[in-house]
């Protein structure tokens, strides 16, 4: 990363609390520095969302049947609706980082709180909230090894900080689609026993990072969540979701065993039967389904999922610090030591499936699945 990206990195402001207009406008003028033309799909869409911002929800008239692209305009506009210009302005900013990303850009901002660099993160303190943002959208935020090392500095230096809340949201339209396997690619020079050993202590310290972390952790899921992406969440003190987001945890689909202490805390959150239906058989859940089996706490519409989560966040950093912070250690502290047990047991059956040919081969045909 050169320093011109560090910098645009370090000054991104880009927390759940919604863009700023200074960070909207500095998406604005990246627009220009695109390679690549976007596709005509994305550029109706940077038009609507760049007019809902602005003016709010489409007021001109439809224009005639033969100005076709007056026409396409028009209807990308209308479509959405009643949606927020705090919303609009927040997506538009989204949808064209997700753009620069590829092209090894982020949008650039003036600094509005403390933030950390990082290379596959976002992370900024805003208004008492911490916001540890997935940054990979070009790989819908899939999780690689410097990715898994990144979100465990982000959760120390985040607990430390003086922050009253911790987000964890995505960038573009997923959440996370869970472990990057390419991982399972770079095989080191001790062979497949060696990755599997460095890939499991590797598990072991990142969820560890979770059941340690000592503050109210607030997952906002924006799009679909894969895989460890999804198992986490039994970890977490609160769950948001847009109604577009999905939930899977395809394990035995590619030979695999659960993770994250989910063995446990998905049983105990909806039943041994439902957790049984993900874990064991692949289900894949709707946002509603997930809510109503207690892995979601609250399920927004799309059109006003930033706004709504962005009121409770900001009624939360206002409660006190170490009033949240001795509760959690009420709850989380009975638990505490049998969920690291539970990691411990996952991570060594994990490592024994890694190593076995039944998973060889599902990675293998995944792979096979994509050329």
């Amino acid at each position: 990363m050169n320093e011109n990206q560090r910098n645009r990195q370090l000054h991104t402001a880009d927390s759940m609390m919604g863009a700023t207009v200074e960070q909207f406008n500095c998406a604005k003028s990246q627009m220009g520095t695109l390679k690549k033309d976007p596709g005509n799909e994305a550029k109706l869409k940077i038009y609507a969302l760049f007019k809902q911002a602005t003016q709010g929800p489409c007021n001109t008239p439809k224009p005639g049947m033969l100005d076709f692209v007056g026409k396409a305009k028009w209807d990308a506009w209308k479509s959405l609706g009643s949606v927020s210009q705090e919303e609009a302005r927040q997506q538009y900013v989204d949808l064209i980082d997700s753009l620069l990303a590829p092209e090894g850009l982020v949008v650039a901002a003036q600094p509005t709180g403390s933030a950390a660099s990082f290379d596959t993160l976002l992370v900024s303190t805003e208004d008492n909230v911490t916001t540890i943002r997935f940054n990979r959208p070009q790989k819908k935020n899939a999780i690689n090894v410097e990715m898994y090392n990144e979100i465990i500095k982000a959760l120390e230096e985040s607990g430390k900080d003086d922050s009253v809340i911790t987000v964890i949201t995505g960038s573009g339209d997923f959440y996370c689609s869970g472990n990057d396997l390419t991982n399972f690619t770079k095989i080191p020079q001790g062979g497949m026993q060696q990755m599997a050993k460095d890939g499991g202590e590797l598990l072991r310290e990142f969820v560890k990072a979770f059941i340690d972390f000592p503050k109210p952790l607030i997952a906002v899921i924006n799009g679909p969540a894969v895989g460890v992406s999804v198992t986490l969440l039994g970890l977490f003190e609160v769950v948001y979701a847009t109604e577009r987001a999905t939930f899977h945890t395809p394990f035995s689909q590619l030979g695999q065993s659960p993770e994250a202490c989910s063995s446990y805390t998905f049983p105990k959150m909806m039943g041994n039967a439902k957790a049984s239906e993900m874990l064991l058989f692949n289900k894949k859940l709707t946002a509603t389904q997930a809510c109503a089996q207690g892995l979601v706490t609250e399920v927004f519409p799309d059109s006003s999922f930033q706004t709504e989560v962005a009121t409770r966040l900001k009624a939360y950093a206002k409660l006190p610090r170490n009033s949240l912070t001795l509760s959690k250690q009420l709850i989380r502290g009975t638990e505490k030591e049998r969920l690291h047990t539970v990691n411990d047991q996952e991570v060594e059956r994990l490592v024994e499936r890694w190593l076995s040919d039944e998973c060889m081969q599902a990675i293998m045909s995944f792979f096979q699945a994509k050329l």
